[in-house]
């Protein structure tokens, strides 16, 4: 039997396990927390990322390794492909780990984005500024996720507090987009170059993290072929393999490209009841070399994301097509514990559910803007 093994014990990591399962594919964990929530459904080793002797008998172990988020060392990840197959590639690994280099990526296969510096002192950001201008976000070129190591620049009197967050580290400093929506495309990419790509999704967030996700994203139908094109330009030159998704901006019409994650992610968990074809199914077939699934969607979908703590589910579970889940996590300000998905035939349907489940929870400014973009 076939055994996948995934660096990083996560919410991403566990719905990798379930999805493989029916395909008897067996799952290894590796993660320095000894209650890493994806061991609950597959085995842990617990070792520290640069534990090179555990790292070794875990390669002893599998057949193929993968990840579960993008901040496993670089290193780490091109030690393990001397001792087995390694997807994707730690080039993509490392491209997507560094702010800097991912913009210039977009920029190369020609994707717009917003103005950016790199910055590497204070004297950088004040010459960054001279040329960008106000408003702008300083970013951490490493290890930012989910809005952690960003600092929003208004005026000249935000400097100072900005440098103080986040300086001496490699920075960027990016101009500040006033955009009118945020999409995103999750795409996959077998081993022999087959390219697929889920309907594009339209994202919400609140403080920096995923708030909701509806897809597929109306109105978009003007803007799919340009991104799904400059996905798979991104998935050929780094030769990607697997589950990766593209965040973009739509501002006066224009493509702009926001960030990369080089794997599954959170706003294509909808594709687990509303397509034929899971990311994450989808993933576990391109790193073990099988044909790709379908990534048509099967109606129209929302997911919530539960975040700090999950909210009650009995509201959810009684609507018609709505699926619950908890990632087995303890309650923590600003965690990711769960999600829930509605899936609908029409978008009136959905109306309707969405309605119904924001009042029952006290949601109802969280689903405001989607109630308004599904018309």
């Amino acid at each position: 039997m076939t055994t996948v093994g995934i660096l990083g014990g996560g919410q991403l990591a566990r719905m990798l396990a379930l999805a493989g399962a029916p395909l008897g594919v067996r799952f290894l964990v590796v993660d320095s927390l000894a209650d890493a929530c994806a061991s609950q459904v597959a085995p842990l080793l617990q070792a520290d990322w640069r534990d090179f002797d555990a790292l070794e008998r875990f390669a002893g172990r599998i057949d193929v390794a993968t990840f579960d988020f993008e901040n496993v060392p670089a290193e780490t990840a091109q030690w393990l492909t001397e001792h087995t197959a390694v997807y994707p590639n730690p080039r993509a690994l490392a491209v997507s780990q560094d702010r800097l280099a991912e913009k210039t990526l977009f920029r190369e296969i020609g994707l717009g984005t917003p103005a950016f510096a790199a910055v590497d002192s204070r004297e950088d950001l004040a010459r960054a500024l001279e040329t960008i201008g106000f408003p702008a976000v300083l970013k951490t070129r490493r290890l930012g996720y989910d809005g952690k190591g960003q600092f929003r620049l208004r005026s000249a009197g935000d400097i100072d507090a900005a440098w103080a967050a986040l300086g001496p580290a490699p920075l960027i400093l990016e101009a500040f987009v006033p955009f009118e929506r945020e999409l995103s495309v999750i795409a996959v990419r077998s081993r022999e170059g087959e390219f697929r790509a889920y309907p594009l999704t339209q994202n919400w967030h609140a403080d920096g993290i995923l708030s909701m996700s509806l897809a597929p994203a109306p109105d978009s139908a003007a803007l799919a072929d340009e991104a799904y094109a400059l996905a798979r330009r991104i998935a050929e030159k780094l030769d990607y393999v697997g589950t990766f998704a593209l965040e973009l901006f739509v501002h006066q019409g224009r493509l702009l490209g926001n960030e990369m994650a080089p794997r599954v992610h959170n706003s294509g968990h909808w594709t687990i009841e509303g397509a034929p074809c899971s990311q994450f199914e989808n993933h576990v077939r391109a790193v073990l070399g099988l044909p790709l699934g379908d990534t048509t969607a099967l109606g129209v979908n929302v997911m919530f994301n539960w975040i700090g703590e999950l909210p009650e589910s009995a509201p959810v579970l009684a609507e018609p097509r709505a699926h619950w889940h908890d990632y087995g996590k303890a309650p923590r300000a600003g965690r990711k514990v769960g999600h829930a998905t509605l899936c609908a035939f029409t978008a009136e349907e959905m109306r309707d559910r969405l309605a119904r489940v924001a009042w029952a929870l006290g949601r109802e400014d969280q689903a405001a803007p989607v109630l308004r973009a599904l018309g």
